[in-house]
């Protein structure tokens, strides 16, 4: 069984910066890709970003495009996420997830990920 532990998040100022981790146990970790993910109150869950297995291909949504970098540690089982220039609009709930298909590519898409963490809230004030 594959288990996701999200940690990092907290309050922060807008133009503050916060790095999210993600500590993964149950699976050879290198083999898959993982997302992150947020969701907003009241609005859906959306893609943030993702890397593929061995960390060299990584994948942004344009709204934290040049703020945000996902990066990981396959020796630690732990993926990152680096937001810098946070906004307002980037307080939600975060979530890692890790992808069904080993050696696949990073994808937004969400029905490729088959487990997920318990997120972790992200709260930026203006």
């Amino acid at each position: 069984q594959v288990q996701l532990v999200e940690s990092g998040g907290g309050l922060v100022q807008a133009g503050g910066s916060l790095r999210l981790s993600c500590a993964a146990s149950g699976r050879t970790f290198s083999n898959y890709a993982m997302g992150w993910f947020r969701q907003a109150p009241g609005k859906e869950r959306e893609f943030v970003a993702a890397i593929s297995g061995g960390g060299v291909r990584t994948y942004y949504a344009d709204s934290v495009k040049g703020r945000f970098t996902v990066s990981r540690d396959n020796a630690k089982n732990t993926v990152y996420l680096q937001m810098n220039s946070l906004k307002p609009e980037d307080t939600a709930v975060y979530y890692c997830a890790a992808d069904r298909q080993p050696a696949a590519q990073a994808t937004a898409v969400m029905s490729r990920y088959d487990y997920w963490g318990q997120g972790t809230q992200v709260t930026v004030s203006s």
